[in-house]
């Protein structure tokens, strides 16, 4: 591991701290701030001529601010020699703008993926990207892990598992994501039906599958922003007669009114991983953070090797 060197940006530190000390490493210094006009300043404090490294930046809020700093991060390498450079980005912003869903808009995950490329990065890490087929929009090697396995890890633990739960996809988009934690936990699977009056007003829902009543539901999604959508799907869950509600995600962005929603929302728990820092004023009760680190670590070092990242998951 001794040519191995793991960069932190400034979005998320302490995952970077994690990560190392799962690798037993030092993070890599370097020094990040702003000039007094506000522009990105960056300057690596240790020799990088010749070695594997990892930049470690989610594009998580605010979205532009981290994702300039990973290029000036990624660029700065390149022009220190460094033999190949890994964009480590758990939690990969513009993803939900994946295609043109109407005339006249961009496809910035495409637009996204290309700077990050042209800046120098030789491949892309990532986990739980909002599309998957993102991973085609890069030109550069892309391995996407997920963090299912984690969160499995935790309801099993919890042992809420078996023909006790019903696994719920809040809306029809995350069914295949149900679907797999169904297979690994068991139990019943349920679906979310969202009936619209128009492009902005639900005007019904509707449960498909359960049964519901006097089980524990698990909603699993892969981000909450607003939290509309799952806090909406907990509470018709909770009318059903679900005896526990317990929301899992990976990416824990938490924007407008995300926070005062879930403090409100008739849920157990809330378990989300630390791909995105979770400030003071976002802490909400009930709150379970799990860390993909120690998942984070094995694949960085896999890549080094040069061994296979999909036999992690066989393992698991």
């Amino acid at each position: 591991m001794r040519e191995l060197k793991i960069f932190s940006g400034r979005a998320n530190v302490q995952l970077t701290q994690d990560i190392c000390n799962h690798l037993h490493l030092e993070p890599a210094k370097i020094t990040l701030g702003k000039f007094p006009d506000g522009e990105n300043y960056c300057k690596l404090d240790e020799d990088v001529r010749g070695r594997d490294v990892f930049l470690v930046q989610p594009t998580s809020p605010p979205v532009n601010d981290h994702l300039l700093e990973l290029l000036i991060m990624i660029d700065c390498c390149k022009r220190a020699s460094a033999e190949r450079i890994t964009a480590v980005i758990p939690y990969f912003g513009y993803a939900r703008q994946d295609r043109k869903d109407e005339g006249r808009v961009p496809i910035t995950a495409k637009l996204a993926a290309n700077i990050i490329t042209r800046a120098g990065a030789d491949r892309v890490l990532t986990m739980d990207l909002h599309a998957a087929q993102i991973q085609g929009f890069f030109d550069v090697p892309v391995d996407h892990l997920y963090a299912a396995p984690v969160l499995n890890e935790h309801f099993q633990k919890l042992g809420l598992t078996g023909d006790d739960i019903v696994v719920v996809s809040p809306d029809e988009g995350s069914i295949k994501r149900a679907l797999g934690h169904n297979k690994r936990l068991g139990g019943n699977l349920a679906i979310v039906d969202k009936r619209r009056s128009s492009a902005l007003d639900v005007k019904q829902k509707t449960i498909i599958g359960g049964p519901i009543e006097g089980k524990v539901a698990l909603l699993f999604d892969d981000m909450i922003s607003t939290a509309g959508s799952i806090v909406g799907a907990a509470e018709l869950v909770h009318q059903a007669g679900a005896r526990e509600i317990h929301i899992a995600t990976t990416h824990a962005v938490l924007c407008g009114p995300a926070v005062e929603k879930l403090r409100n929302a008739p849920i157990d728990s809330l378990v989300v991983t630390d791909t995105i820092p979770i400030p003071g004023e976002k802490q909400i009760p009930k709150l379970v953070k799990l860390s993909v680190a120690p998942l984070l670590a094995e694949a960085m070092k896999r890549i080094h090797h040069d061994q296979s990242i999909s036999e992690l998951f066989r393992e698991r």
